[in-house]
């Protein structure tokens, strides 16, 4: 959220407190489930600069000499574009990351931007020099308390394991009433696959514990989950009209958790 202030109490733990005093708590990838997520994505990037290669042999536009020199020009280029493209259309995750239960975001808890996404991966070029792997990246992993290789530090982000969220119990924090963004399925279905986990889990938590809030914190806080939410998917102007933040806030999370 907009403000936050984080601390780092434990080696692998990351605690985030929002300006309206509530805290969320991450767990940070270790550098074991990093590099076995690394190690997956860089075989789905050489398999994929080695398909483009041969084909480009096959068809005789290059001889087999020039079809080595540019597969290893295409995987650096390939895994850029590979990373890039998928932490920002799966929010922060790629195929490894996503496998071992990882995903990149910002160190504030704000939402993650494309800006965010193209510098981290660019900053790869530096933490991973091709003779040396992530040597520099991993040095930097391990002494960072926050686990941040360099792209991480430069692009404000970090590396946490993904949160299962459970099912809450709906009937607490969203009572059952009708629910005018059901109304689109459509969109409703693009609003459960856009959702990042970790938003929806502040989202439960924020509407769990309304009741130890300040009323202004609660306002302020329920204001900027809206956002985010109202961000992925624009409903009619019809359907959200008269619903509070937090009126809204409690439909989005019936519709996330498939509930009617």
């Amino acid at each position: 959220m907009g403000g936050a202030r984080m601390t780092a109490p434990s080696p692998y733990s990351l605690v985030i407190e929002t300006p309206e005093g509530v805290t969320f708590s991450f767990e940070l990838a270790t550098p074991v489930t990093r590099s076995l997520a690394w190690a997956v994505d860089t075989a789905a990037s050489l398999g994929l600069a080695y398909g483009a290669s041969r084909a480009s042999e096959i068809l005789g536009t290059l001889s087999a000499d020039w079809s080595t020199a540019v597969g290893v020009l295409l995987y650096f280029v390939i895994s850029l574009v590979y990373c890039i493209v998928l932490e920002w259309k799966w929010s922060g995750q790629t195929v490894g990351k996503r496998l071992l239960g990882l995903r990149v975001i910002d160190e504030q808890g704000l939402r993650l931007q494309l800006p965010q996404v193209v510098l981290r991966n660019i900053m790869r070029l530096i933490d991973a020099p091709p003779p040396l792997l992530y040597l520099v990246g991993g040095i930097a992993a391990l002494v960072s308390r926050k686990g941040q290789r360099l792209g991480d530090m430069a692009a404000n982000t970090v590396v946490v394991r993904e949160r299962r969220n459970s099912r809450p119990d709906l009937e607490q924090i969203a009572p059952a009433r009708y629910n005018s963004l059901l109304a689109y399925p459509h969109l409703a279905a693009r609003l459960r696959s856009l959702a990042n986990p970790e938003a929806v889990g502040m989202a439960v938590q924020a509407v769990s514990r309304r009741d130890g809030y300040e009323p202004m914190a609660r306002v302020e806080l329920f204001s900027e989950l809206a956002e985010y939410f109202r961000g992925l998917v624009t409903f009619p102007e019809t359907v959200l009209e008269g619903l509070t933040d937090e009126q809204y806030l409690r439909s989005v999370l019936r519709v996330i958790y498939g509930a009617k």
